[in-house]
This record gives structure tokens, C-alpha cells and sequence, in this order.
């Protein structure tokens, strides 16, 4: 089931929000998510959080909706974000693409990134997309497709990543060991239409740029 989180973070046109929405089989916003949602004209079909970033005339406008809504208590030892990717998973989730998830809050960025580990693990593909990059976290196995030219950095975030392969960039590794801390994956090139990343062991974000960054 192709899943879409829509965060209270920052959104961007070039996102391509209303196409992907309009393709997905399930759409959860986050919280303040749902503001988003309501000044596209688009609805959910859950609102997941504390909701103490939805003004009342727009919860009232979901709840007349119908939008199945999921309140929690502020205080609480999960995000909002957590949440909806456990309800994701719960509900059969088979591709997630999060949007809304990066913004000036980089305690709450790092933490959305870091919540793509659960689904890595798992191995169910799921991007983070926001105006500036495409963001993943790879365990074993990842394909990106590009354009020859196109940046791509892969960054170990685990103490030991073991037996990394890159393939179809400008500068290919083979049975490569990095340690967390390493920088040698930044800033690599696409040299055609698709990049293949595997490793062992261990874990690796990877971020593809946008062209005008």
C-alpha cells in the first residue's frame, strides 16, 4: 500500500504534493499536517498527533469530513511523526513517501531521518522528500535513479558499515568499509540513469540533492 505522511514541516512546490497525494492508497497527516492539507484542498484519511498544531475551525472542518482522528496526549514518550509511521505499518504500508518532515527544528528533522532505520529494518521502502533532497536510509539494498550529473552522498550512520558497493556513480566503491564519521561518500556523481548502493552490514543515509541546489 503506497502510504504518504504528510508533516507539519516545511512543504515545497516542486514537490510534485499533489500528484503524489492523488496517487496514494493512504494519507496520514502528523499533527499540524493537516493545515497543509486543508489549504490545498486536500483531505486525509487520518489525522494522527497531539493536535495542538490544528486551529479548531480547521479540526472542525476535517471532523465534518469524517477524517478518522487519532488524538493523543501532549505529554507522551513518542512524536507525532513516530505515530503515524507505526499506524503506517499497522495498516499494511508497502511504501512510504513522508513530506513535511524537515524544517528549521533540526532536533525534529534528524529525528523524522532516523525513524526511516525502523523502516529500512523492516524493508519497506520510504523517502523522505522536501524541496531541497530526497532522503533514505539504506540496511542492504537501494536503487536510485538520476540523471548522469546528478549528486548523490551516502554516509555511514552506524559505528561500522561493512562491504559497501556503489554502482553507476562517478566514483564506485566495492566491498568498502567505512566507519560512522567517514566523509568519503559525499558529494558523488551520477554517471547514468540509475545508481545501485548494497552493503553487509551496517546502515547508510543516503541524500540525493535537487538539480538547483
Amino acid at each position: 500500500m503506497k502510504t504518504i505522511i504528510i508533516a507539519n514541516g516545511t512543504l515545497s512546490e516542486t514537490d510534485g504534493f499533489l500528484s503524489r497525494i492523488q496517487q496514494a492508497d493512504l494519507v496520514i497527516a502528523a499533527d499540524g499536517g493537516a493545515v497543509h492539507l486543508y489549504h490545498m484542498g486536500l483531505v486525509p484519511r487520518v489525522i494522527i498527533g497531539d493536535l495542538d498544531s490544528i486551529p479548531e475551525n480547521i479540526l472542525s472542518f476535517f471532523k465534518e469530513k469524517q477524517v478518522k482522528i487519532l488524538k493523543h496526549p501532549v505529554r507522551k514518550d513518542q512524536t507525532d511523526m513516530e505515530l503515524c509511521m507505526e499506524y503506517a505499518i499497522d495498516h499494511g504500508c508497502t511504501d512510504l513517501l513522508i513530506m513535511g518532515a524537515t524544517s528549521t527544528r533540526l532536533d525534529h528533522t534528524l529525528a523524522n531521518i532516523f525513524l526511516l532505520r525502523r523502516l529500512a529494518d523492516q524493508g519497506i521502502p520510504a523517502t523522505i522528500l522536501d524541496g531541497y533532497n530526497d532522503i533514505h536510509i539504506a540496511v542492504s539494498r537501494l536503487t536510485l535513479t538520476g540523471c548522469p550529473g546528478d549528486l548523490i552522498s551516502v554516509i555511514p550512520i552506524s559505528d561500522h558499515v561493512k562491504g559497501l558497493t556503489l554502482e553507476g556513480l562517478e566514483y564506485p566503491l566495492t566491498d568498502q568499509s567505512l566507519c560512522m564519521g567517514s566523509t568519503m561518500g559525499i558529494s558523488n556523481v551520477f554517471i547514468q540513469d540509475k545508481a545501485e548502493i548494497t552493503l553487509k552490514s551496517g546502515a547508510v543515509l543516503v541524500i540525493k540533492p535537487k538539480e538547483d541546489n
